[in-house]
């Protein structure tokens, strides 16, 4: 990847972290990366994977776990601080993408399994079974595996599951559709790195496969994962993942 662009698209990043209260523009982010605006829209969603208001988006909602998690601040104070005028759309949004209220999240910090379940449709007649190994520097972390529409970890996911450390994992249920695969995994006792910007080290770690495009007539895929450590050009980890990772293997 050329480092001219890696370059630009940082700089936005960082000024996106610096000003999360600030109603920042397309046009604000192309003049920080100093490319036109279509330019800028594309390489960002080439680097990142995510469009830059999508991204923008992320970050706002890790400084808002990260808030809940360690101030006492209120929900409508939080939710001014990264950037929302409405607390109902902040909390709308953070229930969305981090899988609890702001008010239970600050309660509890992690889904589980049954949350993660809860109202998901029954599985249609024919799905598909995908299987894979994940691979990683680290041995000895339990490794979260699930199936997302897009290229961030949030949301609910099609299909999921926890292992004790890297390995075979299998996804079983996996409905029709275009996916993206993700895996993660946290050092032990560091699980509150996900409510920061990565720092380079090896505390977070990620691997992203996809689009896997899943049709109607099922059976099984096969996709393999390389965990690496996180960088900033990396979308923010949104689902509430911390406790499932520091506990290891736990189904859907």
């Amino acid at each position: 990847m050329d480092d001219v662009i890696e370059r630009a698209v940082m700089r936005v990043i960082e000024s996106m972290q610096e000003n999360l209260g600030e109603q920042l523009t397309i046009d604000d982010m192309a003049r920080t990366a100093m490319f036109s605006k279509f330019h800028f829209s594309r390489v960002f969603q080439r680097v990142t994977g995510l469009s830059p208001g999508r991204f923008l988006s992320a970050v706002r909602l890790r400084e808002a776990k990260r808030l809940l998690a360690t101030t006492t601040l209120s929900i409508t104070n939080i939710s001014h601080q990264v950037g929302y005028s409405s607390v109902g759309t902040f909390s709308s949004r953070f229930t969305h993408s981090v899988g609890l209220p702001p008010s239970k999240y600050r309660q509890h910090m992690s889904v589980n399994a049954q949350a993660l379940a809860a109202g998901r449709e029954p599985p249609p007649a024919s799905t598909t079974t995908l299987t894979g190994t994940v691979t990683s520097p680290h041995a000895d972390r339990p490794v979260f595996t699930g199936l997302f529409p897009d290229q961030i970890l949030e949301g609910r996911p099609a299909s999921y599951t926890v292992i004790s450390r890297p390995g075979p994992y299998v996804l079983e249920n996996v409905p029709e559709g275009r996916w993206h695969l993700i895996a993660q995994s946290v050092a032990p006792g560091r699980e509150d790195a996900i409510h920061h910007p990565p720092l380079g080290d090896d505390a977070l770690c990620i691997a992203r496969s996809g689009p896997i495009v899943i049709g109607s007539d099922g059976g099984r895929q096969h996709a393999d994962l390389r965990l690496k450590p996180m960088s900033s050009l990396d979308p923010p980890i949104l689902l509430a993942l911390r406790d499932l990772l520091s506990q290891g293997p736990d189904q859907p």
